[in-house]
């Protein structure tokens, strides 16, 4: 129980300081690196409430996908930072509402929680006896929860929807792929024959 104790703070204090680390952080590598260590840290957290499959899928899809995909743009677009802060300080107002308004609504949530009536007998039975973690969570998701995953789903193609329409960009100059036209085209135009002659070149 107290090597538990003493995991659960290590851990929370190092997901805590890479969070910050995300937000203040100069240069965004650095901060996609401190993101990789806060999603490890927060498996770790899941590891100790007994949620395995949740610690599994953190690593995998977001340290393995995600955070990854986030590095390889950074790295790769050539983006100045410099001139994206100049405006931080008049939007730094609405910033701080925004996250009072965050915080307020978690300690709200947080606060229901632990004073419900079935917190007790939710934490000494986080899952049923003859079921799996993995089981359990899928048994609520797509029963009490269906819509709401269904709506998050949504949420999420309009987001990448959203995200390509935002970065196609058409540039003179640049070579792009016409399906109708290849389709379209004849043997005449893509064939032409010649007659080499022996010892001349075409």
């Amino acid at each position: 129980m107290l090597a538990a104790t003493i995991a659960f703070y290590v851990f929370a204090t190092v997901l805590i300081g890479s969070a910050l680390f995300v937000v203040s952080a100069r240069n965004p590598v650095h901060s996609v690196l401190f993101l990789i260590l806060a999603f490890f840290n927060a498996a770790a957290l899941f590891v100790l409430l007994g949620a395995e499959f949740l610690a599994m899928v953190l690593v995998v899809v977001y340290v393995g996908a995600v955070a990854v995909l986030f590095l390889f743009v950074v790295m790769m677009l050539d983006i100045d930072f410099a001139e994206l802060r100049q405006g931080f300080l008049q939007y730094a107002p609405l910033g701080g509402l925004l996250c009072a308004v965050f915080f307020l609504e978690l300690a709200a949530v947080g606060f229901g929680w632990v004073l419900s009536p079935a917190m007790e007998t939710a934490a000494r039975y986080p899952t049923p006896a003859d079921t799996t973690n993995t089981e359990a969570i899928g048994l609520i998701m797509y029963t009490r929860f269906v819509h709401v995953f269904q709506g998050a789903g949504m949420v999420l193609l309009v987001a990448m929807i959203g995200a390509i329409v935002l970065t196609l960009r058409h540039r003179e100059g640049v070579k792009r792929q016409d399906v109708s036209a290849q389709i379209g085209r004849k043997r005449e135009e893509a064939v032409e024959l010649r007659k080499v002659r022996p010892g001349e070149g075409l």
